[in-house]
């Protein structure tokens, strides 16, 4: 496989789709006997361009690029949108062929899951997961962790790319790879937006017109934290202050959380000091959306 793929470019590749997880790691295991490196992209669907800019960094820096369509029920609970997550394999299988990837990865849930669901064994990640998503929505980022512990063993050494827009994911993955010690390098990959500063999700697709228009608020939210923090705010309550003063001017908002954390732990931080991270999670209508900036204090 690696010979097939070296240098080629990716409007000329040929992607594989593979449904069985005996069937990847032979391939896979079959390439990295070759030489190739490796490059994975987990996925729930529902593609948009923060995906393919992932894609295609992971193109970039891999001979072999895997990426994954899993809906994972663990992730979500039984009030939550399950049933309703956009699915669309056809124009996402389109999306990751022109953007080089070799083989993509669609197991079933039993497949994934063959003794069913609850498991027996699930993943934990202290500390890192304990408030914001943690708190908003329990057991979330338990399924995360199971679900990407899962799929990191089944490919194998590499690098994986996930998007910076979920920012307590990616920290609860990059911890786990360092406890589990796993043969993975995580790569997180910048939050893509819209003109208007939206970030790009797959429950965009819920917005309405009108909650389209206040959508961005987020972003301008927590760029307002960010600027009083580089303008020399060390106080983490009135960076808060500043932030809600802008969603409070919406309407349409309904604020989740807002706070800054430092960046590594996702922990609060009092007097605010090192590599930040402010978060934001807000209701518009149907879309519950999240965002996050950074800013930094020598």
């Amino acid at each position: 496989m690696a010979e097939r793929v070296a240098g080629v470019p990716a409007t000329e590749r040929e992607m594989t789709t593979v449904v069985t997880i005996a069937d990847l790691r032979a391939r896979l295991d079959a390439a990295r006997a070759g030489g190739a490196t490796v490059g994975f992209v987990p996925t729930m669907g529902a593609l948009h361009g923060g995906h393919v800019s992932l894609l295609e960094a992971a193109r970039t820096a891999a001979e072999v690029v895997v990426a994954s369509i899993f809906v994972n029920p663990l992730q979500f609970a039984p009030t939550e949108d399950l049933a309703a997550y956009p699915r669309d394999l056809e124009h996402d299988a389109d999306l990751c062929a022109a953007a080089g990837v070799d083989l993509l990865f669609v197991p079933a849930v039993a497949e994934m899951y063959p003794t069913g669901v609850p498991l027996a064994t699930t993943v934990t990640v202290g500390g890192v997961s304990t408030g914001y998503e943690g708190a908003s929505r329990p057991g979330h980022l338990d399924g995360v962790a199971t679900v990407v512990a899962k799929l990191l063993s089944i490919v194998g050494p590499c690098r994986a790319h996930f998007g910076e827009k979920d920012w307590q994911q990616l920290a609860v993955v990059r911890r786990l790879v360092i406890d589990l010690s796993l043969p993975v390098e995580v790569v997180g990959g910048p939050t893509v937006r819209e003109p208007d500063g939206l970030a790009l999700s797959s429950r965009n697709v819920y917005l309405s017109e009108a909650h389209r228009g206040a959508a961005p608020t987020l972003h301008r939210a927590l760029r307002a934290g960010a600027s009083a923090v580089a303008a020399g705010e060390r106080d983490p309550a009135a960076v808060r202050a500043a932030m809600r003063a802008v969603l409070a001017a919406e309407p349409l908002a309904e604020v989740d959380y807002l706070d800054v954390v430092d960046a590594a732990t996702v922990a609060p931080v009092d007097p605010l000091a090192g590599e930040l991270r402010l978060l934001g999670a807000c209701r518009f209508g149907r879309a519950r959306l999240l965002d996050n900036v950074g800013a930094s204090v020598e």
